[in-house]
């Protein structure tokens, strides 16, 4: 009896000693990191609206069939040069009947200044005489204006819009033929918040223009710097924002009228506090962080996030840069348990992340 007593006293006592052994084994060895805190610039995302300087549609100034057309659509013109051509038929004779009238009544005038030299006839029919004249001169120099109307020519340097017509329509007058853009600079229209103006406007007392980027449709940057140049008197009442404009070289005609794209603006901070994007967890809608105290004891810490960033987020609360944070296993781990811990510097884990996206 005694014997067996001691057989499960002995037993109990292995368990025990196995048990301790496990919970000993249990706990985790994990990595903690320390948000770093440098200054930094981020750039501030807004899309935009990008115009030419100057777009114009192209229309006929007299009524009469397309006769020629001299360019072709997405063409770059130089300014004075032919584009389109009105039958001019119609203006051409109009223009030899107020020459021939003008030859009339030059001829007219000159007899009868002769007749007033010679007291023959009155000064006022000389008057009458010379107004007849000037009156003819008028009607060709109006009839010469009416055929040039029907020469269409680039008022500046651009690139041809799509054709509205073609060869052999009849034209009315001020019926649109296309479209001509001047996109040796680019204008780019943005909306800003209210909050983010005032915060603008607080940094850019200095006489220096702000500099911008463009994002491009397909992701890259494209390869000219802008300038804000203007900013739009009122805000939009329903949205709350107003408009801003860069303006951009366009040397290569690579921006095209009513392109969309993204304005990188670049915004300074100071002692930003960077951490790692894994290193948070949501609940709630709500990000927090685990927070390792001098005992390797986790607490779950509510942060605010600032900005996100490829793979890091730039805190604005909640934590300070002297603080340990779990940068791993956050799912394998609680609120207030106790882990042993290997300190990571954050620059590592920053060299490690950008090696990991870059396979």
């Amino acid at each position: 009896m005694r014997f067996l007593i001691l057989v499960i006293l002995t037993g109990l006592l292995f368990t025990a000693c196995k048990e301790e052994t496990a919970k000993k084994v249990e706990i985790p060895h994990l990595l903690v990191t320390s948000p770093a805190e440098k200054d930094t610039t981020i750039f501030k995302d807004y899309v935009c609206q990008i115009n030419s300087i100057n777009h114009i549609e192209i229309r006929s100034q007299e009524k009469g069939y397309l006769q020629k057309i001299y360019i072709d659509e997405g063409q770059f013109v130089k300014k004075g040069q032919l584009m389109f051509k009105i039958m001019p038929l119609i203006y051409e004779a109009e223009m030899e009947k107020a020459k021939a009238n003008l030859n009339f009544a030059e001829i007219e005038y000159q007899n009868t200044l002769l007749l007033a030299d010679k007291n023959i006839v009155s000064k006022n029919e000389l008057a009458l005489s010379k107004a007849k004249l000037d009156k003819e001169k008028a009607e060709l120099s109006l009839a010469q204006v009416h055929l040039g109307f029907t020469e269409i020519k680039a008022p500046f340097d651009g690139i041809m819009g799509r054709f509205h017509n073609q060869l052999g329509s009849l034209i009315d007058e001020g019926e649109l033929l296309t479209e001509l853009s001047d996109n040796s600079k680019m204008w780019a229209y943005f909306n800003v918040p209210e909050a983010e103006y005032l915060d603008y406007a607080a940094k850019a007392k200095s006489k220096t223009p702000v500099s911008v980027k463009l994002q491009m449709a397909n992701g890259k940057v494209f390869d000219q710097p802008g300038i804000i140049e203007t900013i739009e008197g009122d805000f939009n009442n329903e949205t709350g924002n107003i408009a801003f404009r860069a303006t951009f070289a366009n040397p290569q005609r690579v921006l095209r009228h009513s392109e969309t794209g993204t304005i990188l603006m670049p915004v300074a901070l100071k002692n930003a506090l960077f951490i790692p994007q894994k290193a948070t967890f949501e609940i709630l809608d709500k990000k927090y962080v685990y927070v390792m105290d001098e005992n390797e004891v986790l607490k779950a810490t509510e942060i605010t996030i600032g900005t996100e960033l490829p793979h890091i987020y730039i805190v604005t609360g909640g934590i300070t840069s002297k603080d340990k944070i779990l940068m791993e296993g956050l799912g394998k781990v609680k609120n207030n348990e106790k882990i042993e811990s290997e300190f990571v510097p954050f620059e590592k884990v920053l060299s490690d992340l950008n090696k990991l996206h870059a396979e």
